[in-house]
């Protein structure tokens, strides 16, 4: 009988699946060819949320350990405890901090002992601005950061900020987030689409800012810079979507100034980000903490010429295919807007395909999705030969 190779177990442990950046990363590595060249399983501590029928659908079971935040209950210890003897992991991939400590934990209970990686996803730029038990846990992350036979990080500033923070210099290792460019890419049909669909005229100049309603993402400073630029640009559009980025939000709504709110769209959370970027012609990221913006490499396949706030890595994606300001400078930051606003059409959209361009040749899906693959045969390799 033919001998048949057995596929490398792999478990990644997710603190949820709400469709968040890090989310987003686990789809897209199983989505491009992670679960085909391993056998993958996902554990979620929380629920299922919006990306947990999707990562089914792809053939990889899922589990819900209904963990509630911050609250570790005895039956999700219990859940762990089977599915982790039941399936006996080769490898065992934390994700985010509350995800890497129960990757530990999972470790521990493993029938033998797993390959251990972690995945530390976001940065480090204001540590007193995380809520209290967030802090306890980042720094419970940090005493147990030697344990890990690898951490991974998306970013360059990540791994900085966190080395610097106290986590294990040993066995750092960065591999930044993929982009689907089949998936994120121009199509004039959803163009004219989502156009006609939110009466934007066919000559306007959309501005698109694509962000779950979050402090970090800093919709106040982005949307005090657009209202200025509204007034002064009268054929420029907003276009907003993101979780809890809503037109019943007054918070928002005040922002603005009452005699240009019509040209502001806030579309809540849309799984259709692909085709709403297709409708833009300038893509903003506004946060003060990034580590990899995920929207902001998607806008740049899609062929948006992009303003980003020097945060992450975000100068390092854009190289010279956008604009970067100063974080949480409105002014600055309404400036970049409109210095693309202003710019010749052609000059614009060659940005655009010089954007395109930059995200294929370095963070396209397919080549993080082999750099994620060889790694995990470097580590058990390590191990079979420890």
């Amino acid at each position: 009988m033919e001998n048949v190779k057995k596929k490398t177990r792999l478990i990644h442990i997710i603190t949820g699946l709400n469709t968040g950046g890090a989310e987003w990363a686990l789809y897209n590595l199983l989505y491009g060819g992670l679960a085909d060249h391993f056998n993958c399983h996902v554990i979620s501590l929380s629920d299922e949320g919006m990306m947990g029928p999707q990562i089914e659908a792809l053939g990889v079971p899922l589990y819900i350990l209904r963990m509630r935040a911050g609250r570790p209950s005895f039956c999700g210890f219990g859940m762990l405890r089977r599915v982790v003897g039941e399936f006996q992991p080769d490898i065992v991939q934390g994700w985010m901090y509350h995800g890497n400590l129960m990757a530990n934990l999972a470790r521990i209970l493993a029938p033998e002992r797993p390959v251990l990686a972690w995945n530390i996803r976001q940065s480090l730029y204001d540590f007193g601005r995380e809520k209290l038990m967030t802090r306890q846990i980042i720094r419970a992350n940090r005493f147990l950061s030697s344990a890990p036979d690898v951490l991974l990080y998306n970013s360059q500033i990540s791994r900085k900020q966190h080395e610097d923070f106290g986590f294990a210099l040993q066995h750092g290792y960065i591999i930044p987030n993929g982009i689907d460019v089949q998936k994120f890419s121009f199509s004039s049909v959803s163009r004219q689409y989502v156009r006609s669909k939110l009466a934007i005229p066919a000559d306007a100049l959309v501005v698109g800012h694509v962000a779950r309603l979050h402090p970090m993402k800093d919709h106040p400073c982005f949307l005090r810079a657009a209202s200025g630029l509204a007034l002064r640009q009268p054929q420029a559009h907003f276009l907003l979507c993101g979780r809890g980025v809503l037109p019943e939000n007054k918070m928002l709504e005040q922002l603005i100034h009452a005699q240009v709110r019509d040209r502001f769209h806030f579309l809540g959370e849309r799984s259709d980000v692909s085709d709403l970027m297709s409708a833009m012609d300038i893509f903003c990221q506004s946060s003060w903490s990034e580590a990899f913006s995920n929207v902001l490499g998607e806008a740049m396949a899609v062929g948006v010429p992009c303003v980003a706030t020097d945060v992450g890595d975000s100068a390092i994606i854009i190289g010279d295919t956008g604009v970067v300001v100063p974080p949480q400078d409105e002014n600055a930051l309404a400036a970049g807007i409109e210095s693309l606003l202003t710019m010749a059409q052609e000059d614009r959209r060659s940005l655009g395909t010089n954007a395109r361009v930059r995200i294929e040749a370095n963070f396209a899906l397919g080549s993080v999705v082999k750099q994620y693959a060889a790694l995990y045969e470097k580590l058990m390799q390590k191990k079979g030969t420890g």
